[in-house]
């Protein structure tokens, strides 16, 4: 259940997280909210995996998906292209995140 709530804090991550630009400095009512509920519950859920998980693999599982996921967003929604130096480093994150999920005994599976 831990990985299902990972994935589940990850994603209200990512939505808060694209909400952050829209809310303009938090001046814009909606786009305020999504971030306030979204950070809320990610972190609420986060501390749900920290029952199985250690704190150190499940954060950096989160803030590396995260990371990608936000990425594609700014790409998707605001036009947003990462040059070539920003995508190697997040195919580093990529790796990263895949090495513990495959060869760290600590990660949980």
């Amino acid at each position: 259940m831990a990985f299902v709530y990972l994935a589940l804090a990850i994603v209200a991550e990512v939505v808060a997280t694209s909400a952050l630009k829209a809310a303009e400095g938090f001046t814009r009512p909606g786009p305020s909210l999504v971030v306030v509920v979204g950070y809320g519950l990610a972190f609420f859920l986060l501390s749900l995996v920290l029952r199985s998980l250690p704190v150190g693999i499940a954060y950096a599982i989160w803030a590396g998906l995260g990371i990608v996921l936000v990425t594609v967003a700014g790409v998707l929604v605001y036009g947003e292209m990462p040059d070539l130096p920003a995508m190697v480093g997040i195919a580093m994150i990529v790796t990263g995140v895949v090495v513990i999920q495959l060869f760290s005994r600590v990660a949980g599976h």
